[in-house]
């Protein structure tokens, strides 16, 4: 049970069977990660993970007879759903959210909705996923009913259903877990409101929460969702594994003040269109609030940061005469700065050419104020640690990643990893060790391969440099920078 539940409260099941009831849609299963993309740079050393979601599909369409007072030929112009929440709102809730809008005309009701969702939502150390969901459905008459009376009468069945859930005892695996919360009636919002909390936990996949609010005006009844969790950046994909789900007390708050939103832009509607029937309307494609921007291009820097010559001693004799290059570019508040030492043509023996390339790449973290940053840091770091640490020990398109291996005494935080990429542009073995000291992460990489000399970069006949060589070599490299740089260069 969540933590604001107190011991020994009863679990709950899906509401009682009601009678059949075409007026009542699906409401949408809370989202999960629907699609998995892994873009992996040429060295084989990087790994980025895009979620997509899913959500139920429309009902069937149709026409039903109408009360007198709801004639078909004065149909009106849809309530506007997505714009009935005011744009602090939906900032505050869903930050940079994809919002997309819904009308559909069925047999029973004229339905229009409205979706605010973000999954991917960077805050510290965590990643956070925020949803909300409100449908809006206008009755028609059905006999002598009128559609206001066929909207109390759905109504009371949702909260009949919410009533029941409250002490329903469900049939669960062992490994489930679900609570229901009690019935909030909502005073002072359209004709009746009320509001309940459902958490709910399956196995080692998923852990949810959302509180959702039901409120009817008039002839139109609204159904409003607000779904709320966060898990560790570092956290095992597609788990449940550190994800803390929104509480009871706030899930029904923020439902509590979204339904007297939208019953207010629903009330506003049927004045100006007393005891008329909306149109539904072609649905818009979603939207996205923010404005994509592109990312930086990194800039060849004129002389080689006094960090990385430093230590350029020590990355000789990993990579002997080497060509070097230095790199920086700017992303929002991470500084970043990239060295690198790179021999394509070394002797391995006659006939043999080998590569050998050292590469230090560093993030320093500040603020809107050019203070340190560590806790952006933390999170930058945390993020990449949970890449690698879900691609570990797997093998696609050619690369094969090894184990994540924590590195003790280099820095606040430290792993190291060795990866094999094959096939591709260039075949070379990499060893990489990534480092969070304040607020500072370093990425060192030491890679390479050896060939007969008449053989392209990809060609079968590589020989990837031995995982001993590569891990050790990016260790040294590593401690050498962090010496330098706890020494001030």
């Amino acid at each position: 049970m969540p933590p604001n539940v107190p011991p020994g409260l009863p679990s709950t099941m899906p509401p009682m069977p009601q009678p059949p009831s075409p007026r009542r849609p699906a409401w949408l299963l809370p989202t999960l990660a629907a699609a998995l993309v892994v873009l992996v740079a040429a060295g084989g050393v990087g790994a980025y993970f895009l979620y997509g979601g899913v959500s139920g599909g429309p009902a069937p369409s149709g026409t039903r007879s109408s009360s007198p007072a709801q004639q078909p030929g004065a149909a009106a112009a849809p309530p506007d759903v997505c714009a009935m929440l005011p744009k602090e709102e939906i900032e505050r809730l869903v930050p940079g959210a994809t919002v997309a809008n819904s009308s559909r005309d069925g047999d029973y009701t004229v339905n229009f909705g409205c979706n605010w969702i973000n999954q991917r939502i960077s805050f510290g150390e965590f990643w956070r996923s925020r949803e909300i969901d409100v449908k809006v459905e206008q009755h028609k008459g059905e006999g002598v009913k009128t559609g206001r009376a066929m909207a109390q009468t759905s109504y009371e069945m949702e909260y009949r259903g919410g009533k029941y859930g409250e002490t329903a005892k469900p049939s669960l695996d062992p490994d489930e877990k679900e609570y229901v919360s009690q019935v909030k009636d909502v005073p002072g919002v359209g004709d009746a409101a009320f509001a309940q909390y459902t958490w709910r936990r399956d196995g080692k996949l998923l852990w949810y929460a959302y509180g959702t609010a039901y409120a009817r005006v008039g002839d139109m009844t609204i159904k409003v969702r607000f779904q709320a969790s966060q898990q560790r950046k570092d956290a095992e994909i597609l788990s449940n594994e550190s994800t803390k789900a929104v509480t009871e007390e706030n899930a029904i708050r923020e439902v509590s003040g979204l339904i007297g939103h939208f019953a207010k832009g629903v009330a506003a509607w049927q004045a100006q269109h007393p005891g008329v029937l909306a149109k539904a309307q072609p649905t818009a494609a979603a939207t996205v609030s923010p404005t994509a921007t592109a990312t930086p291009s990194p800039t060849v820097l004129a002389s080689f940061p006094a960090d990385c010559q430093a230590v350029t001693e020590t990355a000789a004799k990993l990579v002997p005469e080497p060509t070097t290059r230095a790199r920086g570019t700017s992303v929002g508040d991470d500084n970043q700065t990239e060295c690198r030492w790179l021999n394509r043509e070394l002797s391995g023996g006659p006939g043999i050419i080998k590569i050998r390339s050292a590469l230090i790449t560093v993030h320093r973290f500040t603020n809107r104020a050019g203070e340190v940053d560590e806790p952006a840091a933390k999170a930058y770091y945390a993020s990449a640690y949970g890449r690698t640490k879900n691609t570990a020990k797997s093998s696609m398109g050619g690369i094969t990643w090894g184990a994540v291996i924590d590195v003790k005494g280099m820095g606040d935080q430290a792993y190291q990893q060795y990866v094999e990429t094959e096939g591709r542009e260039i075949s070379a073995s990499s060893g990489s060790v990534t480092i969070r000291e304040g607020s500072f992460v370093v990425t060192v990489d030491f890679s390479g391969h050896q060939r007969p000399e008449d053989e392209a970069v990809n060609s079968p006949k590589v020989e990837l440099m031995p995982q001993k060589e590569a891990m050790t070599g990016s260790l040294t490299l590593a401690r050498a920078y962090m010496e330098k740089l706890a020494a001030g260069n």
